[in-house]
């Protein structure tokens, strides 16, 4: 009968660490793939069906808002660009580190012409 050596805890802690390092990556990923071209417009949200965006006049008219509850949706839209762009800063700013000089500089033309 024979015995499966099992790994050390030094080599566990390794694996989970390579394992939430690989997943944290793929979840920023995904965020940035699916934010990276947003429209410049404020005030508008993606929707459950297909990443539409529906305005917060078409919300209001659609769904017979009160002028308090326009005023708290466009508050709340306003903080979620708010933490969007501060989560794209610290993207860009995390991404820098990993770059040489020449990546850098490419990576500043690359974003630049994704911006217009």
């Amino acid at each position: 009968m024979s015995t499966v050596a099992l790994p050390r805890p030094a080599e566990r802690v390794a694996i989970v660490s390579l394992f939430l390092v690989f997943l944290c990556g793929s979840a920023l990923g995904a965020i940035a793939m699916k934010y990276w071209e947003r429209p410049a417009v404020t005030h508008n949200v993606p929707s459950a069906r297909d990443g539409m965006l529906i305005s917060v006049k078409e919300w209001k008219e659609q769904l017979n808002l009160t002028e308090e509850q326009t005023r708290q949706l466009t508050s709340i839209l306003d903080d979620f660009s708010h933490y969007y762009d501060t989560l794209m800063a610290d993207l860009g700013s995390r991404v820098v580190l990993i770059l040489n000089e020449d990546q850098k500089q490419r990576y500043r033309q690359l974003i630049d012409r994704h911006k217009k």
